[in-house]
């Protein structure tokens, strides 16, 4: 990665940690539309870190899976939050969605290299609990398809943030740096999960 493209990834994160921490989910009739749907996974930690997770473990399994696995996400989410819209009910929504930034960053900090059908099941499924949590919420928006829209285009940048980010692997210290960031995100889903985020 050249200095410009460190740049951008750097400019990226800040703005990312600059965002407002609101609740991680909108209030009923708060999703009107597409800004609305950009803003929302990005206001709610719990959702960037597992994003961004994503993205870098793609990047520490390479090709395929750096492209496999963020694209993979907002497919099943999508398929999440059909359910979550149709009001299928889906137990310990807001646990599956902690624990996901647990298993993703230890993925993470173990540089963990499962094979990639067993890493597509391991995002696929957290990849449910967020898309439900998110579709439970649309039939209240004004306009569900622009929040729908700008919510995908939301998680596709912080997947690239990752994978941006998760390219520093190619050096030693890169590689130390990504793999502490996936410590940060496991230890940030254990505060989720325990109430303390």
């Amino acid at each position: 990665m050249g200095t410009v493209g460190l740049r951008s990834a750097s400019t990226a994160i800040i703005l990312v940690m600059l965002a407002q921490a609101a609740e991680a989910h909108v209030g009923p009739g708060a999703g009107s539309g597409f800004w609305s749907g950009i803003l929302h996974p990005i206001t709610g930690w719990d959702h960037v870190v597992a994003m961004v997770a994503v993205g870098l473990w793609g990047a520490f399994l390479e090709r395929p899976a750096i492209w496999i696995l963020p694209v993979l996400f907002p497919l099943v989410m999508a398929l999440g939050g059909a359910m979550g819209v149709m009001g299928v009910p889906l137990p310990h929504v807001e646990t599956g969605i902690a624990l996901s930034a647990v298993v993703l960053g230890l993925m993470v900090a173990t540089a963990a290299r499962l094979p990639l059908t067993w890493a597509s099941l391991v995002v696929g499924v957290f990849a449910v609990f967020h898309g439900h949590a998110h579709g439970t919420e649309l039939p209240a928006s004004a306009n569900p398809f622009a929040f729908a829209l700008g919510f995908v285009v939301a998680t596709g940048c912080l997947h690239i943030l990752g994978i941006l980010f998760g390219s520093l692997t190619r050096w030693k210290l890169g590689k130390f740096a990504v793999q502490t960031s996936g410590a940060v995100i496991a230890l940030a889903g254990m505060a989720f999960l325990t109430g303390w985020l």
